[in-house]
């Protein structure tokens, strides 16, 4: 064993380590392995920065924007008011009014926004028609995942693969064509959840709502906050920050992993934890548009946008879907100047400037609305998964797998790369894991001789399908704190939709794409 390959496998442990036990951002901590590989010489300063100018995240970049551009215009709000009933109805008549619709949505726009701007108001709705909010919010973030498998916007993770395939000298995936599998997965996880949702998810989780007011005073209201990565708060004790001078309002409550805490001096805040707090009118007005708070929700409507903004956000929403699937057709691609593509890059840089022209989203406070530890993420997966190739630790892990199963052929390869993908998923966090199997499936499959792509498609598949815990998919936390779920409401609920995702994926993946 060379001393590159133990150099990679140290920091991969060490990365994968500090990722689970949280220390600190997942930015920062792939940052800082990237940081050792350049050190030891097994990146250049070249290789290292690639994932910093990189296609793909500079997409992702402009698609948090044009998501927070649908958000603010309000057009989102609108249509969860249409598709929620407003008279007494049933858990799945609600739910197959909404989870169809919702699923569609998140193709094609960030899944974070979709929640935040959806929990709040299904759960305002599920207090007023008399039906626990706990059969909806699981389902609400379930969803948003299952229809972000279906297209190469959908999800940062996607969009990470197919720029990876094509720094491998490979064409990488069209719009639509990941939905060949993703609408089998969704279509059997929407099923799924209209049946058993109510069977397996609870209905007794205490809450204090912030429609519920406890004091006297009229101007007080309370808030529901989920704590955003800038909060500058995190990992300080709740006696010891002084809330109240920072943001004009008294935390009452704070719920984490389905416990609600009201004893909150030897607390101390953590990212992704929901405050219920005292709180004027002005709060919301004054932090709504911060990344202080992932979340503020406080049993009002908030609508900063007019109707003509609502419809020409849509439209540009129209034009860059419709545009970058027209661009990838050979027919349109081969009337092309040369070096010239049409493709999402194409379209999301135009819809974005649009947007920031047209002012539908604050054009002086964009940064505030791009996650910028995801993008650093994503940056550096491309120097983690360089750096597994030039040491040859992806070949050797590769002949290792091999070697496990070398009687069975590229099926079991398949299983055996969705269940690593999936479990560093659950783990980790999705671009992580996709950085770590992606070059192990480019080698296992150059070692077996067959076609890469089943491969490639079912790390995204399986970097996607974080149902089991609340921890691998941003949206999971959030429904987490507002609807007081438990860690083992999302287990009992969520792993047979990963062994759904699972089956689907190693049976239909190799008919669609052949070895």
């Amino acid at each position: 064993m060379t001393f590159e390959i133990c150099v990679v496998l140290i920091a991969l442990i060490g990365m994968i380590s500090a990722l689970i036990m949280d220390k600190m951002r997942p930015g920062m901590i792939l940052f800082s392995v990237i940081v050792v590989f350049l050190c030891t010489g097994i990146l250049s300063p070249k290789e290292m920065l690639e994932g910093f100018s990189n296609k793909g995240m500079i997409t992702v970049a402009m698609l948090f924007l044009v998501s927070e551009g649908i958000r603010q215009s309000g057009a989102l709000t609108q249509l969860i008011k249409r598709l929620l009933p407003q008279s007494k109805t049933t858990v799945f008549k609600a739910q197959l009014h909404m989870l169809p619709s919702i699923a569609f949505i998140s193709a094609f726009l960030n899944n974070t926004p979709v929640v935040v701007i959806f929990a709040p108001i299904i759960k305002r709705w599920a207090n007023y028609v008399k039906l626990p909010a706990t059969y909806f919010l699981i389902p609400l973030s379930y969803v948003t995942i299952l229809g972000g498998i279906c297209t190469l916007i959908g999800t940062s993770t996607n969009l990470v693969v197919h720029s990876m395939m094509q720094e491998a000298g490979m064409k990488g995936f069209s719009m639509f064509e990941l939905g060949k599998v993703g609408i089998f997965i969704a279509l059997a996880g929407i099923i799924y959840l209209f049946i058993f949702s109510k069977q397996l998810l609870p209905s007794d989780r205490p809450d204090l709502s912030p429609d519920d007011e406890d004091d006297k005073n009229s101007s007080l209201h309370l808030v529901e906050a989920v704590i955003g990565a800038r909060f500058p708060g995190i990992n300080r004790k709740v006696s010891d920050f002084d809330f109240r001078r920072h943001y004009g309002a008294e935390v009452k409550e704070l719920r984490r992993n389905g416990y609600t805490y009201t004893n909150l001096s030897n607390l101390r805040f953590r990212e992704n934890d929901t405050l219920v707090l005292h709180a004027d009118d002005s709060f919301i007005q004054t932090w709504g548009d911060s990344s202080v708070f992932i979340m503020l929700a406080n049993g009002k409507d908030y609508e900063p946008a007019g109707k003509k903004k609502r419809w020409l956000a849509l439209v540009l929403l129209l034009i860059m879907i419709i545009g970058a699937t027209v661009g990838e057709l050979p027919a349109v691609q081969d009337k092309l100047p040369e070096g010239m593509k049409l493709d999402m890059f194409f379209f999301v840089s135009i819809i974005t400037v649009i947007m920031a022209w047209t002012k539908i989203f604050p054009p002086r406070k964009y940064t505030k609305y791009i996650s910028w530890d995801v993008l650093i993420t994503i940056a550096c997966a491309f120097g983690i998964s360089k750096a597994m190739d030039n040491s040859g630790v992806a070949d050797l892990l590769a002949s290792y797998i091999i070697g496990l199963s070398h009687s069975y052929g590229p099926y079991v390869l398949l299983a055996v790369m969705f269940i690593i993908t999936n479990i560093f998923t659950e783990l980790i966090t999705n671009n992580a894991a996709a950085a770590l199997s992606f070059p192990l499936a480019l080698s296992i499959s150059d070692q077996l001789g067959v076609n890469p792509m089943p491969f490639f498609v079912v790390i995204c598949m399986a970097a996607s399908a974080s149902f089991c815990t609340p921890i691998g998919f941003q949206t999971n936390l959030i429904v987490q704190g507002i609807g007081n779920y438990k860690f083992t409401d999302f287990v009992r609920i969520g792993l047979p939709l990963n062994i759904m995702a699972f089956l689907i994926s190693v049976f239909v993946i190799p008919q669609i794409w052949p070895f």
